[in-house]
């Protein structure tokens, strides 16, 4: 499959993917632990649809000590007895907010008060940002079907 387009390969498009890039980073050099941050850029892939992104985010876990049995599960989260109370939390927060558009009312109090008991200000803030930015980078990815299957782990740094 080919991508219908190149959106970092004209300006409109670089000075975009320069700007999600830079939200990532801050996300990425936050508090928020490691773990966490790839299984919810994992589920939120998973979620959209996003092959390219699935592709990346379960590489670079396994890549950086994550097992394949929570990779494999994390689709199943639920059901799953290999995450904490706090990255079930972090699941349950990326799942509702990346599916506003099916609940009414977008994201649960319950949803909210227990993340807010697993992670602090600044790691909400990161973990709030980091679902939104990966749903940009989806979105992106999808929209414009850029394929997947080769992505080296640290590719994109």
């Amino acid at each position: 499959m080919d991508a219908r387009l190149d959106y970092a390969g004209n300006p409109v498009g670089a000075r975009i993917v320069k700007h999600v890039v830079s939200a990532s980073r801050a996300a990425h050099d936050s508090s928020l632990p490691a773990a966490t941050r790839e299984l919810v850029q994992l589920r939120t892939s998973q979620i959209n649809g996003c092959a390219v992104c699935v592709d990346q985010h379960a590489k670079d876990a396994a890549h950086a000590g994550e097992t394949s049995v929570r990779l494999n599960l994390v689709a199943a989260w639920r059901e799953a007895t290999v995450f904490t109370e706090a990255e079930r939390a972090a699941l349950e927060l990326t799942e509702q907010g990346t599916r506003i558009a099916d609940g009414a009312g977008g994201v649960t109090d319950e949803a909210w008060a227990e993340a807010a008991r697993h992670y602090d200000e600044e790691q909400l803030t990161a973990l709030v940002s980091l679902i939104a930015v990966m749903n940009a980078w989806n979105r992106l990815n999808v929209i414009t079907r850029q394929p997947a299957g080769d992505y080296r782990p640290g590719q994109w740094g």
